[in-house]
């Protein structure tokens, strides 16, 4: 296989394992957001815990996967993101150790405020990473200040705050929000009463707050933040230097793509219908459409960032020319076809065997559940 369709698969491959992680981990982290609010008694939260309960460590394997699959693929992208997103992607390392501790330790005594704090605990192990990869997709869009000298040696110039503007907090929002409302729509669909009725109302609002936000995003991008485009491309089977190309920044560029290949509106179209599908079914006992109808929200939305700004991964912007792209920002050769080889024996296994834990844990978790299971329950 040649070297150009390899950098190509492994670009879909890792967007498959960034959505997939956002399906899988994205409604444990939006169950947790809505632990302190949908759930009034401890036995309801209790239930809320439990409804992710049997899945969230399988489904982090997802972002361990795709964190690998970024170092071995793109080390160029891997070594300038987590040079520029370094105090970021600590803050999400940090807040991601209190799931499993809250998970597994909430229980742990029958004190209200022990239970409480964990409680909070699991809400914030949810709520910052979610708003944290919103934020950074955000600035990726922008653009990162960053910029490689002629030994490829990456210099970052920005700070931790400066992350934090106002489009990537935006960005931010819609990731939360889209979370939340796939959450929701699992909490519903896993659960009964009270709680279900919550939920749905938490589905509800969210799914219209990610739908708004994530239009609001997209007429900024169409009319203020501004694009990048390849000017003087290096030949695609060159190896990983991405000073060999010529790039350019300037306004509705992230728009091209859709005119080259205008197949790919389905993606932002799926995003908002997606959405507006969970918002009209939150009310419904159409349970397993309306988080079908979240999941396919979520999946548009991160295409809709990925086709926007194909071919680049990591546009800088102080030095264009320094931006990472699917062409100039991968491993070798031979690498990309091992472990191509890899993902071709070991995926099937994966998904197999993912399919087979969510049909073995099927069904509502309730009180005579948590009755029946009192020492092998959270």
């Amino acid at each position: 296989m040649d070297y150009a369709t390899l950098k190509l698969i492994w670009w879909a491959l890792i967007g498959v394992l960034l959505i997939g992680f956002a399906l899988t981990d994205g409604f444990d982290m939006g169950a947790a957001i809505l632990l302190p609010f949908i759930a009034k008694t401890d036995e309801e939260r209790r239930i809320v815990v439990n409804t992710v309960g049997a899945t969230w460590e399988g489904n982090q394997v997802w972002l361990i996967t795709a964190g690998g699959a970024m170092f071995a693929a793109w080390p160029l992208v891997y070594a300038a993101s987590f040079s520029g997103f370094y105090f970021a992607m600590l803050l999400v390392l940090f807040s991601l150790f209190l799931r499993p501790v809250g998970f597994d330790y909430r229980s742990k005594r029958a004190d209200p405020r022990w239970r409480s704090a964990w409680d909070w605990a699991l809400f914030i192990g949810g709520f910052v990473p979610a708003l944290v990869f919103g934020v950074a997709f955000g600035n990726l869009l922008q653009g990162v200040p960053f910029s490689f000298d002629n030994d490829l040696r990456v210099t970052y110039h920005g700070g931790f705050f400066a992350l934090l503007n106002p489009f990537a907090v935006l960005c931010g929002l819609v990731s939360v929000a889209m979370l939340v409302a796939h959450g929701a729509a699992f909490v519903k669909l896993k659960s009964d009463g009270a709680i279900a009725r919550r939920a749905s109302v938490a589905l509800r609002i969210a799914s219209l707050a990610a739908v708004v936000f994530f239009m609001i995003a997209g007429v900024l991008v169409a009319t203020v933040i501004g694009g990048y485009e390849i000017t003087n491309p290096a030949p695609l089977d060159a190896v990983a230097n991405p000073l060999l190309k010529n790039a350019e920044a300037g306004a509705g560029m992230w728009l091209v793509n859709y005119a080259h290949y205008p197949w790919m509106i389905v993606a932002p179209v799926a995003g908002i219908v997606g959405g507006l599908f969970a918002l009209v079914l939150a009310g419904s006992r159409l349970e397993k459409t309306a988080f079908i109808s979240t999941g396919l929200m979520i999946t548009g939305v991160i295409l809709t960032a990925g086709f926007s700004m194909f071919p680049f991964i990591m546009p800088s912007s102080l030095d264009p020319k320094s931006s990472l792209t699917v062409w100039d920002s991968t491993s070798s050769h031979l690498t990309l076809e091992i472990m191509l080889g890899a993902v071709i024996v070991f995926l099937p296994i994966v998904l197999l065997y993912t399919g087979w834990v969510y049909r073995v844990m099927r069904g509502k978790v309730t009180h005579q559940a948590l009755e029946q299971n009192k020492h092998s329950m959270y």
